[in-house]
């Protein structure tokens, strides 16, 4: 395996260990320098011009070469990634706060670079995704077909795993990691990205799901405070959460590319929205979200509620000849 450039791998121990950022979040930020260092490599004909990008090495990138890289340099990236990879603004715009937190980290933190290439470089404007999540009859089917497992065990396990992804939009890796020793009456501490904790609270379903479960969970589990654990007593792994997640979601007959944990994750956040009343910091609090705008994506699903505000203004139902008769 290649060696990571000690310019890179400085800043990636700081973001982990100084900022929180999880590993998985790092992991990424790492590929993003990755692809723009072999560009960079390209671009300066460093490497000959018949070598595939993803073969490159980048194991020679130093501060040398870094402080030569400017604007343009940036701008021919951002070209190549639009135009090579057909990578969507999104994506864009992720890859250019990747080089942005880079470029600030030797600029501002360790004086590493006397000028910033990245200031004045604008983003491309990120496409509008809606959520994809399950409406309320599709949440019953899918808890259904849970039911219809035979054994008790994978039952009653996998019904109030499903239950609590559904009523409090937990990610993967907050319910994989739930300890029985964090829930207290109605209420559930988890660890969240960037490693923080929250409180999530527990309604009567989600405490009803997890009783019955806890009745037959084994006593004698390798871990002993790990809520979910799979048949050979172990803490259940997010992979093995996916899988047992697909496998419902194949047999009530619905599209595993299309749905998945994360959307279980969108469908409680469009559930409590659409149908609690739920003003949308509460959402932001719930969902761990750590800027508003990301849970603004669920105000843009419920174009119902926005036809019965239009329809409850006093004016809604005046005609010409109603208005002509008001005195």
């Amino acid at each position: 395996m290649h060696q990571i450039p000690l310019v890179i791998e400085d800043y990636l121990n700081y973001l982990e260990a100084i900022k929180g950022i999880s590993p998985s979040t790092v992991k990424e930020y790492y590929y993003d320098l990755r692809t723009f260092f072999r560009f960079i490599k390209k671009r300066y004909k460093l490497v000959d011009k018949d070598v595939p990008l993803d073969k490159i090495n980048i194991d020679d990138i130093n501060i040398e070469l870094i402080r030569k890289i400017n604007i343009q340099d940036l701008h021919s990236f951002i070209s190549y990634i639009d135009k090579g990879r057909n990578n969507g603004n999104y994506t864009k715009a992720r890859k250019i706060a990747s080089l942005r937190s880079f470029f600030s980290y030797l600029y501002s933190k360790v004086n590493l670079i006397d000028k910033n290439p990245t200031d004045g470089l604008d983003s491309p404007k990120k496409d509008t995704r809606y959520p994809i999540y399950l409406t309320l009859d599709e949440c019953h089917l899918l808890l259904k077909t849970v039911l219809k497992n035979k054994n008790e065990f994978y039952r009653k396990r996998d019904y109030a795993i499903i239950t609590l992804f559904l009523n409090c939009g937990l990610r993967l890796s907050e319910l994989s990691s739930i300890n029985i020793s964090k829930i207290k009456g109605d209420t559930l501490t988890v660890i969240g990205k960037g490693n923080k904790e929250r409180t999530i609270y527990l309604n009567s379903s989600c405490l009803e799901a997890i009783n019955s479960y806890l009745e037959v969970r084994p006593k004698d589990a390798k871990d002993e405070d790990a809520l979910f654990i799979s048949k050979r007593k172990q803490r259940l792994s997010n992979r093995a959460i996916q899988h047992l997640i697909d496998k419902y979601l194949k047999e009530a007959g619905f599209d595993t590319s299309i749905y998945s944990t994360h959307k279980l994750r969108h469908t409680a956040a469009t559930l409590m929205y659409k149908h609690g009343n739920v003003d949308i910091r509460a959402l932001q609090e719930i969902l761990g979200h750590e800027n508003v705008s990301t849970t603004q994506i669920y105000t843009h699903i419920d174009d119902e509620r926005l036809r019965d505000a239009i329809r409850s203004n006093p004016l809604a139902n005046l005609t010409p000849d109603s208005s002509s008769k008001i005195k």
